[in-house]
Parts: structure tokens; C-alpha cells; sequence
């Protein structure tokens, strides 16, 4: 084997490999051989049918299978040698003109790039922290008593009003005529608590049970129902029952429903801000691996392999098609989606991968085994049993690398920091529970 390695553009490269046709010869006819021994064939024993017989029927599926296998190890010795980092799979083509006795082929692939950093120093990433308030456990223990929250029915004198629950018949036209999904007998929802646009949550407060009222209803220009999105209904509506809401008091019953020990309201807060601490973690880690993230792409210099991102594009395409098949897409994994509109995302994701794999390279940012079991460990501590929790990560080959990654990318954002110019911003805690990580 002959090896010529050319540089083409930017990351592209091209090899030119020469095989003896003697050993793609050599190597279909023993694979042949030992295909004959257990071929089977009408009118002859197993093990006996004629070597021209199965020449006949497998040589050109054996010779193709050889050539894949002669020419791929012939590349990866070749890209060995020349010690070449190869992106994605090569395109491998026989070439013209090859001297008597050899065949040709040129295999053009792609390496991956030599990542450089800009001065991490001159960076500039916001870093937030967020403390959890006796009000952001307050608000826990409401959110907590509603969940167990009863109703009784009120009087039929009693006006509906914030928190009742009211059950009503409705029906909705727009320039007098009905449209779907605008008409509902025995519904139930929770007045002031944004289950129902304000214009109809406003019109039933007040009302008392056995009344009707119509009144007018501007439906928002990006409501979901794309049909009346931007229009005008009218709306009859009719109450049929008002329920009070009852909240359970905050006392040791309370806190033993809710799985306390000892059942003191005290130990009840002290559970919730616990709970709260670990998801504060989690959520001002994420944004402020984000913010790092953001920066980090804009200080690396390097070229992307084109294959990776096609590479990529697929992987999300593939996604897409599952998600949609969750939905209950008819023939999803036959749904058309054009590469094009997942080509920026995944040219960053890739970038960014490249990146994050240099500098981890470069500053010994791999997971370490006890980071590792302290991330699962606090993980599986905001479940029941955390350590069926813990049973199931550790035992999962594939779970421990998305672990794994998250880890890396922790220890990559704190590199980063300890070396940029961070500017540390206090983030209420309803703003930070409020924005999608």
C-alpha cells in the first residue's frame, strides 16, 4: 500500500490509496471457499455445492463486501500513519490510471480543526446568584395547601368570587355564528387563578348561581386557536354551581401529610428550603453555564468540519420525527423536514462541542469519579427514594454519560469564570424559577 495525502481547503483532505488487485482477489476467493461449506442450493448436499455455483450467486456481494473492508482498513492505517484526526466518514472513490496489477481509489474526508481561544480575560459573563427567602417558602407552603385544597358549595345567594370554583355552561359566536371548541355545558375552572382569558374570568365573578349574561370576549392576536386568534366573540353564559375553597391551616397536620418526621411546621420549612436550595442550584448553574457557553463561542477560532454538522442536522432531524411521532403524527418517520432550518443550531452545538472539547483537554476538565457520584447523589435527593435513583444511573452506560457531560460542562464553566470578568447580578427568585433553563 502506497499513501499521498493532499490538502484540499480549509479542513478537507485527500488520500489516494493503491491495493494490489491480487489481494482483493485472493481474499473473495476465500471468503467463497468458506461460504461453500454451508451454502445451500437445490440439488446439491450442504457443504458440496460447486464453487462456480456459489461464485455465481455471491461473488458480487462477497467482492463488494471485500473491497468495503480492504479499502476501509487501507484508510484507517493510511490516516493512522499520517496521524490525521478524521470528521465523519470519508468519500471514498475508484480513481482512473492505476498502474497494471493495482486498483486506485482517493478517499476525501475532512479532519477536525486546531481550536484556538481568544484572551479568556477580556471575556465578560454575568454570573447569577439567588437566595431562596422566607416568602419564596411561603409561597411553597400555598402552593403546597392548594394542591390539598377542598370546596363546599355556597349558598345560592353568594356571589361568585376570587378562588371560587364555578361550574358553568357557555357558548360563543362570532358575528353570530358558532365556532369550534366555543361551546361547553358543565365546565369547571378557578376564578382568578388564569385558567380562562381575563374578559371571561371577570364576566363570571359577580354572578350567582341560576344567572346568565353575554358579554363580549376580544380573543388575543396570538391565541392558540388560530381560527378566532385576533377576532371578537359574543359569549352567553350560564352558572350552575359556586364552590368555596377551603386551604388546609399550617400546623403539624399539615406537615405530616406532607411526609415531615417529627411534624413541626419548623422542620416542614426547613424540608422546603432545602428542596428549594438544591433546584436554585441547579437552575442558576444552567443559566450561568449558558452565559459561559454564549461567551466561549465567541472567543473560539476555528473552522467546523462540514460533515459533523451534517452529522448533527441528522440527529436532530431523527428527534424531530420522534417527537413528532409522540404526537401522534401519521407516518412521522416519513415526514419531509429540510436540513436547512436546523443548519445554525447545529453549526454552534458542533462548535461548541470542539470548543468545550479543547479546553477540557488542555486544563484536565474531565468528570472526575467522585464528581460524578456527588452530581447523581444530589440529584436523586428530590425523590422518594433516592437510592433506587441512584441504582438506576449507576447502572445505565448511557445515563452516566449524560452525567458525565453535564459534570464536564460544570467544570468547564468554572474554568472559564476563574478566568473572566464576571459581573455578579442578584436574581430574584420568582425571576429565576419563572425563566425556561
Amino acid at each position: 500500500m502506497s499513501v499521498n495525502v493532499e490538502t484540499l481547503e480549509k479542513l478537507e483532505r485527500r488520500i489516494t490509496l493503491t491495493l494490489p488487485a491480487e489481494t482483493i482477489t485472493n481474499e473473495v476467493n476465500t471468503r467463497l471457499k468458506r461460504l461453500a461449506r454451508t451454502v445451500k442450493a437445490d440439488g446439491f448436499r450442504p457443504g458440496k455445492v460447486p464453487l462456480s455455483v456459489v461464485q455465481q450467486r455471491y461473488g458480487y456481494s462477497v467482492h463488494y463486501e471485500v473491497m468495503n473492508d480492504k479499502v476501509g482498513q487501507a484508510f484507517s492505517e493510511a490516516t493512522t500513519e499520517a496521524k490525521l484526526r478524521v470528521a465523519g466518514a470519508p468519500k471514498i472513490t475508484e480513481k482512473e490510471g492505476a498502474p497494471e496489477g493495482e486498483i486506485a481509489f482517493d478517499a476525501t474526508f475532512e479532519v477536525y480543526p486546531d481550536v484556538k481561544f481568544g484572551d479568556l480575560s477580556s471575556l465578560e459573563i454575568e454570573r447569577v446568584s439567588t437566595e431562596v427567602t422566607e416568602e419564596a417558602i411561603d409561597k411553597t407552603i400555598d402552593i403546597l395547601r392548594k394542591q390539598r385544597r377542598s370546596f363546599a358549595q355556597r349558598p345560592q345567594t353568594e356571589a361568585a368570587a376570587e378562588g371560587d370554583r364555578v361550574t358553568i355552561d357557555f357558548e360563543g359566536k362570532i358575528d353570530g355564528v358558532p365556532f369550534e371548541g366555543g361551546k361547553a355545558e358543565g365546565f369547571q375552572f378557578l376564578i382568578g387563578e388564569g385558567q380562562m382569558l381575563e374578559a371571561f374570568d371577570k364576566a363570571v365573578r359577580g354572578m350567582k348561581v341560576g344567572e346568565s349574561k353575554t358579554f363580549p370576549l376580544q380573543f388575543p392576536e396570538d391565541y392558540q386557536g388560530k381560527d378566532v386568534a385576533g377576532k371578537e366573540a359574543d359569549f352567553m353564559v350560564t352558572v350552575n354551581k359556586i364552590e368555596a375553597q377551603h386551604l388546609p391551616e399550617v400546623n403539624e397536620a399539615l406537615a405530616k401529610s406532607l411526609g415531615i418526621a417529627d411534624g413541626t411546621v419548623e422542620a416542614l420549612r426547613a424540608d422546603i428550603k432545602k428542596n428549594l436550595e438544591r433546584e436554585v442550584k441547579f437552575r442558576v448553574q444552567a443559566r450561568n453555564k449558558a452565559a459561559v457557553m454564549d461567551g466561549l463561542i465567541k472567543i473560539a477560532e476555528l473552522d467546523v468540519p462540514n460533515a459533523l454538522v451534517q452529522g448533527e442536522c441528522e440527529r436532530m432531524i431523527e428527534q424531530a420525527r420522534a417527537d413528532l411521532k409522540k404526537r401522534g403524527i401519521k407516518d412521522a418517520d416519513k415526514t419531509p423536514i429540510p436540513a436547512e432550518i436546523f443548519q445554525p443550531q447545529a453549526e454552534r452545538r458542533v462548535r461548541l462541542g470542539l470548543a468545550v472539547g479543547e479546553l477540557v483537554r488542555a486544563n484536565n476538565l474531565q468528570a472526575k469519579p467522585e464528581q460524578l457520584q456527588a452530581h447523581i447523589e444530589e440529584m436523586a435527593q428530590s425523590y422518594e427514594k433516592p437510592a433506587e435513583v441512584m441504582r438506576w444511573y449507576l447502572g445505565d452506560r448511557q445515563r452516566m454519560a449524560d452525567v458525565e457531560a453535564v459534570v464536564i460542562e460544570n467544570n468547564v464553566a468554572e474554568f472559564v469564570l476563574s478566568k473572566a470578568k464576571v459581573n455578579d447580578k442578584a436574581l430574584p427568585f420568582d425571576e429565576l424559577m419563572a425563566a425556561q433553563n
